[in-house]
């Protein structure tokens, strides 16, 4: 006899005036099941997991959970009837506690009064299973790193123990140590007969956690099986429509003068003594653990953070690092927290992309604002941004297609040197090889390219050089032939020779 699988979805359709998101797709999970729902951004995989958590309402099909039929109106029922979400874009309240953030919404109470000491030991225990003892309840969300705020999203999908629990993308600002603990939990989570769904890009992590797999295609289910019995380039056929060829295009290119000179650098949030040097036509990649320093090195040259001493030199100049000046010098920088940083997320498209342009026209001239819109559609279409139009708010996009409107406003800014810390944070395997290409495209007219990646894998296989930062200290210059993934890796953690 089969039993009933613990979630069931069939026959999903949903359509956003004439787009459909969704056709005919379907889900099944067993308890003890942890399913990989891979896809291309736009793809379908986040509406359809949003009509389970009760975000969306579907045109037309079914849910049953343990055999029951299920029909959210809102995230409150979903949650009641035992779905439980962590999402890639970070949901916290930065004014509230992490107790507060893992209890919102389903604070204990009686007659009204907050009691929060009758789940703290469940708080405790859900921060405990992922290896972090040392987040206390009590510390504002504010003071946490990114990587500890997703993490605070991981455990408040645990506290109230879900059987059914989806995770979206849950390692896109973890390090390596904290991604070992979550694998731990959900492996946890299966023998413990819950129903897991997992979303993510990266595919080494869907093979290593996931038992079966479920591509999503332009809305419609394409293929599905079990991970043992499937390849990568399978796996990347099926979610791509077509075989990948070449995972890293490589771009001819020619060294050219130097656009940054960073001398002696140190930052008041933690990068010591930093010595590099970025040319026009070369990719520059920095390596490094989560918390090592990476993003400050390049918030601190782009004039985010402040600098305690050192210099830094543009084109020979010196350049005294502040956002409004690096623009102004031909500087662009692409933030890892696009949310906060990186959009403006109430904003349409075409203003996102066009943000701190001036794009060569002057107020009230016609012809210029025909120029900035015809750009901004030409970029829409190079990156493959999946969009009803320039004017679609940014917030209503896939978090992948926000990202390559960041990257996209680089283009519009047409700088000469290019930050960019994580770049394909989010975005599905075939924009990833898209990216990669347009970053080689930038090299190759010219522009210097400085790479901040958690990806040992693409830093290899996008870069000219690259260095290692470790514990705030970057380490020497070194061609990209010079390294494999087990020599950074050995660097990333304080090894042999590390800076």
């Amino acid at each position: 006899m089969t039993r009933s699988p613990l979630l069931e979805m069939a026959a999903v359709d949903k359509a956003f005036g004439a787009t459909v998101a969704l056709s005919g797709a379907h889900l099944r999970v067993e308890a003890g099941e942890v399913r990989a729902l891979i896809g291309e951004n736009g793809a379908g995989k986040s509406t359809l997991m949003r009509i389970l958590s009760g975000v969306e309402k579907a045109d037309s099909g079914t849910i049953r959970i343990s055999g029951q039929p299920f029909s959210p109106a809102n995230p409150q029922q979903a949650r009641d009837g035992g779905i439980a979400m962590v999402h890639q874009e970070l949901a916290v309240v930065e004014d509230l506690t992490v107790e507060e953030n893992l209890l919102l919404g389903a604070e204990p109470s009686v007659f009204g009064v907050y009691l929060p000491a009758r789940m703290r030991d469940r708080v405790i225990s859900s921060l405990s299973l992922l290896g972090r003892n040392d987040i206390q309840p009590s510390t504002a969300v504010a003071r946490l790193s990114v990587a500890d705020r997703q993490l605070v999203e991981i455990a408040r999908a645990l506290v109230h123990d879900a059987p059914v629990i989806v995770f979206d993308e849950p390692t896109s600002s973890l390090g390596a140590q904290d991604i070992e603990h979550l694998f731990e939990v959900i492996d946890r989570l299966r023998k413990d007969g819950r129903a897991v769904v997992y979303i993510s890009h990266f595919l080494e992590e869907v093979q290593s956690v996931a038992d079966t797999w479920t591509v999503l295609r332009d809305g419609e289910v394409v293929g599905e099986g079990n991970i043992s019995d499937t390849t990568t380039e399978e796996l990347v056929s099926q979610m791509i429509g077509r075989r990948l060829e070449e995972m890293y295009p490589r771009i001819a290119r020619d060294k050219g003068k130097e656009l940054i000179e960073v001398e002696g650098l140190n930052t008041r949030s933690g990068v010591k003594d930093a010595q590099l040097t970025l040319h026009g036509g070369e990719v520059l990649g920095i390596a490094g653990l989560v918390g090592s320093g990476r993003s400050e090195l390049l918030r601190g040259i782009y004039g985010l953070d402040s600098i305690a001493s050192g210099s830094v030199r543009f084109e020979g100049k010196t350049h005294r690092p502040d956002p409004n000046r690096s623009i102004r010098a031909g500087i662009g920088f692409a933030s890892e927290d696009r949310k906060k940083e990186g959009l403006a997320t109430d904003l349409s498209v075409a203003t996102n992309l066009t943000l701190g342009a001036s794009s060569g026209r002057h107020f009230f001239s016609i012809l210029g604002l025909k120029k900035e819109r015809k750009d901004v559609e030409v970029q829409i279409k190079q990156f493959g941004i999946r969009t009803r139009g320039p004017e679609q708010p940014i917030r209503s996009l896939s978090g992948g297609n926000q990202q390559k409107v960041a990257l996209a406003r680089l283009v519009h800014l047409d700088v000469d040197a290019v930050l960019l810390d994580e770049p394909t944070r989010g975005i599905d395997v075939g924009s990833k090889t898209e990216v990669y290409r347009w970053i080689g495209e930038l090299a190759a007219a010219g522009k210097g390219v400085l790479v901040v990646s958690s990806s040992m894998q693409e830093l290899l296989g996008i870069c000219d050089r690259i260095q290692v930062m470790h514990r705030g200290k970057l380490g020497a210059s070194r061609a990209v032939d010079q390294w494999d993934e087990h020599s950074l890796m050995v660097r990333a953690v304080g090894g042999e020779g590390a800076a």
